[in-house]
């Protein structure tokens, strides 16, 4: 093949910030964005999604903001709703075996991801199928083809399954086929690069050879993005630890206000994953936090308004920088504060669940466990409190959940 051509070079290495491409790094995409633009034929950029839950948070947007790159240099995304895999259900990484969904489940749920995506992808001009429309079309002897291209031994090479193993924790017979059912998505919508998070390197690794072994001569690239940490710094986040994840359907308030909550070593990571900040504006952050020339606060207040802003506007993440600084600077309480009735003689777990303060009584045990819950401002430890009041009283839970009960 011709040398390659700088630009292309440059738009490889533009794509690859925070990302690892499997095999070949850089050269190798650049390869295929070069032959792309001398061919004028969009490379098709597949990104897999069983719709398990109906919310996204900031760190789908990670995978999504690369997506958005590729759309951007004008290459045509293919977004794949897995209605056939989400009823088998992903097991990568988990200890246990997954649920699976219902039809009218992955529905809803992929209805709710695109009304999300478009905060960050122009979903209107992506290519979005279905795999159950080719998947349940397969014959048996189709499948014994397709479970042909790979062995047990290959299998039992994912973590996931090999800890289980050791573990005597039962492999259902159907999970090995989540992998291989994704890996032929990338046959039949013909993918040149596949994305997904680090833990997902086997499943798609896996799309390049069963590509190979149906015939393509150029098969996909993978790429692989991080998974990014939840507020507390350390559990990638997730919609199974409520208390450390910020959704994209949180109010300008909540999103501002839980930005604001992530330990000071994750600033960097979160502007270098969550925003378009340049390689000298990282740089720039990582020597102010390092020789402490600004206060870690205003650098993170910067982060918040910055990713707030690109999902609420920038008058959004004004109101919610304005809230934040009242209710945390000035130990004021929200001018809207909700009233509710009826909480009077509940206990103060059952509370903080009916108000959706906590997702379970365990969490609001946490909560409280953690000094986070305040009546009128004095913290309640005890679990048994419960509520006594003649006229009314503010609940506080965290630094941003309020409501005044009458």
């Amino acid at each position: 093949m011709a040398e390659i051509r700088q630009e292309f070079i440059e738009q490889a290495a533009h794509l690859t910030r925070n990302a690892e491409v499997l095999p070949g790094g850089i050269e190798e995409l650049a390869i295929k964005l070069q032959h792309s633009h001398d061919t004028n034929t969009p490379l098709r950029v597949k990104l897999g999604m069983d719709p398990t839950r109906p919310d996204l948070h900031l760190g789908h947007t990670v995978v999504m903001r690369k997506l958005r790159e590729f759309q951007n240099l004008g290459h045509k995304i293919v977004l794949i709703v897995g209605g056939a895999t989400a009823m088998v259900g992903d097991p990568s990484g988990k200890s246990e075996t997954r649920p699976a969904l219902t039809k009218e489940q992955v529905a809803e749920n992929a209805q709710s991801y695109f009304d999300q995506m478009s905060k960050v992808l122009d979903v209107s001009s992506a290519e979005v199928v279905n795999n159950a429309d080719w998947l349940h079309k397969m014959s048996f002897t189709d499948l014994l083809k397709l479970a042909a291209q790979v062995t047990v031994a290959q299998m039992m090479t994912r973590d996931d399954f090999a800890k289980r193993y050791a573990e005597g924790k039962p492999i259902a017979i159907h999970e090995f086929f989540y992998p291989l059912m994704q890996a032929y998505d990338s046959v039949e919508i013909d993918s040149d690069i596949e994305l997904g998070g680090t833990d997902q390197r086997f499943n798609t690794l896996l799309g390049r050879d069963i590509q190979a072994a149906y015939g393509k001569k150029y098969p996909q690239l993978v790429m692989l993005l991080p998974l990014l940490e939840g507020t507390d710094g350390v559990v990638k986040m997730s919609k199974t630890y409520p208390e450390h994840c910020i959704s994209l359907t949180d109010s300008e308030f909540d999103m501002f206000g839980k930005l604001m909550s992530i330990p000071d070593n994750m600033i960097s990571r979160y502007f270098s994953l969550l925003t378009d900040a340049s390689k000298d504006e990282l740089e720039a952050i990582d020597k102010q936090l390092a020789d402490g020339s600004v206060n870690p606060r205003d650098i993170k207040m910067k982060l918040a308004f910055t990713v707030t802003a690109e999902y609420h506007g920038e008058d959004g993440a004004q109101r919610g920088k304005d809230a934040f600084i009242n209710i945390v600077s000035n130990k004021g309480i929200p001018d809207d504060i909700e009233e509710v009735s009826g909480m009077n003689g509940k206990g103060i777990i059952d509370v903080l669940v009916e108000l959706k303060f906590a997702a379970s009584k365990g969490e609001a045990k946490r909560l409280i466990q953690g000094g986070g819950v305040k009546a009128d401002g004095e913290k309640i430890t005890d679990m048994a409190y419960t509520f006594n009041f003649d006229d009314s009283v503010v609940l506080q839970a965290g630094k941003r959940k309020f409501a005044k009960l009458v």
